[in-house]
């Protein structure tokens, strides 16, 4: 249990010092709370002495009056200091996630693992949080408690602090088969909860499909077992905790009984005066008191423990090596990009064999194929999204592992046929591209991506939020606000997902205006679906299998009559490449 206490101190960092003023505080009021005991066991021998005064049952009262004023603002002084440390260490906390998420290879996301960090962020932490940390300083309180009065024990008579002690391990081994139980039980439901956490957010994220093709009911039923097996887990997690529970009380009760028949005992034998003998009574309910109180918490602490473990597990993912301390020349005779021999693998299959080409400044390299070839992978592997496994990749000569992430992604822009826009304001979703932008700087990006007239229309004009994901704007649209965002980062590499492939023809011309104004004097590496794309690029190269079957300009290929030139025939220039 110990060691539970010392893992949420071990993330506390920069606030231990007021954890451990909590703890100080904490400790300081359950002496004045035992104190009315101690004041009471005084008056008693007193009256039976005949020597209590007026005077003395005044100063007695006063004592009481004080001791339980210092409860009051010992208890005050640790709810603020550990509560307000617990919110801070948690705000901490998330921030460091974030910067860890940041650093973590795309491979992490497209895992599963969007319900898990949903689940650690939403329900571990913030259980930690708000339940734990309040309780912190109780706990160090009880366990000071426990053995302040265990200590008394043995002033009072060695044989009642051997009784003592015996009821005190007999709680303990108790209590820590509890917690070894209960910790079991505790990671299946906080499993359960994350599950809970993922069909939910399948669910919400997909509620559009599930409605077109009417499987409402079926993809209800299978969150509502969600939910039940969740209810079941909770259900089941206190089931077991609850006869834990009860022998721990029992034993606390059975031992009280045994140390007042221990205390009858020495008093019938002469051994004990009747004064201590009556002391013993007033004590010996409240004396297992703190180990019953510390045990209570098992139930929160082993949760907490499943937590952290779950919390620790995403802190320790892999993240992409960024300790570049090298720089990506202005000027160099090397090309733009450059591939040089690169594998890469998704797990341990290998979805890249040898890709080498190079790429030279302000040209436009063109990735066709059909889908699941590698296209979107090696276009993924220029920003770094995933390592390479061997070879390297290079811009102007600069291997991108020995360049810091800041520097590279600054280097690069994206744009993809999914866009995805935060909800925010149209002025910040654009300004994202570059944040230190001024409104002038936005609006004239805005304009270039042919995107202004539609959003001084809208209620707010720029400062109009957009729903999440940018669901309050029309494909088109988000399309534009996206490219308006990478017109204004004005990075010198483009890699273009082609952005028109599924949209309607009014939209296709403002983005493809929005395009020209984005690439002029770019080196752009684009994923092509349409022949009049890729047309004009200066390299083409075909990915299949992962790798690259054929390179040259449009006329080079059509003229050698291999595997484009079948692609070619295959489409008309109207319907363009499925990639």
């Amino acid at each position: 249990m110990i060691g539970l206490i010392a893992r949420i101190l071990a993330v506390a960092s920069d606030y231990r010092g007021r954890l451990r003023a909590a703890f100080a505080a904490a400790f300081l009021k359950a002496v004045f709370a035992k104190a009315p005991m101690i004041i009471a066991f005084f008056l008693i021998t007193g009256f039976m002495a005949g020597t209590v005064t007026g005077a003395g049952c005044l100063w007695a009262g006063l004592a009481l009056l004080a001791c339980l004023l210092a409860q009051c603002g010992l208890q005050y002084a640790a709810d603020r200091l550990q509560s307000a440390a617990g919110f801070m260490v948690f705000a901490d906390m998330r921030m460091r996630l974030g910067a860890h998420l940041r650093r973590l290879p795309m491979g992490f996301f497209t895992e599963g693992a969007i319900g898990r960090i949903s689940s650690v962020l939403s329900t571990d932490m913030e259980f930690i949080e708000q339940n734990c940390m309040m309780v912190l300083a109780d706990l160090m309180s009880y366990l000071f408690a426990g053995f302040v009065l265990a200590v008394c024990m043995f002033f009072f008579d060695l044989r009642l602090g051997a009784a003592c002690l015996a009821v005190t391990v007999l709680v303990f081994a108790i209590g820590e088969m509890m917690k070894k139980n209960t910790l079991m039980h505790s990671d299946e439901r906080q499993r359960a909860s994350q599950k809970l956490t993922e069909a939910v957010l399948e669910f919400t994220q997909g509620i559009g499909i599930i409605k077109t093709c009417n499987i409402l009911g079926e993809k209800s039923r299978e969150l509502a077992e969600s939910f039940e097996e969740a209810c079941r887990k909770n259900i089941a997690f206190e089931m077991d905790y609850a006869p834990w529970a009860r022998a721990v009380a029992l034993s606390c009760g059975l031992g009280s009984v045994l140390m007042l028949a221990v205390s009858f005992w020495l008093f019938r034998a002469g051994e004990m005066s009747a004064a201590y003998f009556v002391g013993m009574m007033i004590f010996v309910y409240e004396l297992f008191a703190p180990i019953k109180s510390f045990y209570g918490q098992v139930a929160r602490l082993t949760v907490m423990n499943s937590c952290m473990d779950r919390i620790e597990a995403v802190f320790v993912e892999a993240e992409l090596a960024d300790e570049g301390r090298g720089a990506i020349p202005e000027t160099a005779d090397a090309p733009e990009i450059e591939f040089d021999d690169v594998r890469f693998a998704y797990g341990e299959r290998e979805v890249l064999h040898g890709v080498s080409f190079r790429a030279e400044r302000r040209t436009m390299t063109a990735l066709v194929g059909p889908s699941g070839g590698g296209k979107s992978t090696i276009a993924s592997l220029l920003p770094r999204l995933w390592d390479v496994k061997s070879g390297a990749i290079r811009l102007r000569g600069a291997d991108i592992r020995e360049v810091p992430l800041a520097d590279l992604m600054a280097h690069v822009s994206m744009v993809f046929q999914r866009v995805y826009l935060f909800r925010d304001t149209v002025f910040n979703n654009i300004a994202l591209g570059r944040p230190e932008a001024t409104r002038e700087e936005v609006e004239a990006a805005a304009k270039k991506a042919r995107c202004h007239d539609f959003i001084m229309a809208l209620p707010d004009g720029y400062d109009t939020v957009i729903g999440e994901g940018g669901a309050t704007l029309s494909g088109g649209e988000a399309q534009r606000v996206s490219i308006a965002r990478c017109i204004l980062k004005d990075a010198p590499i483009v890699i273009l997902d082609e952005a028109t492939a599924s949209i309607d023809a009014d939209n296709e011309r403002h983005i493809q205006e929005a395009i020209g104004e984005l690439v002029r004097g770019k080196t752009l590496l684009v994923i092509a679906h349409r022949l009049h794309t890729i047309a004009a690029a200066d390299q083409i190269l075909v990915i299949e299998d992962g790798r690259i079957a054929e390179s040259g300009t449009h006329a080079e290929l059509m003229a050698k009559g291999g595997r484009y030139a079948d692609m070619v025939k295959k489409r008309t220039a109207s319907a363009g490449f499925v990639g």
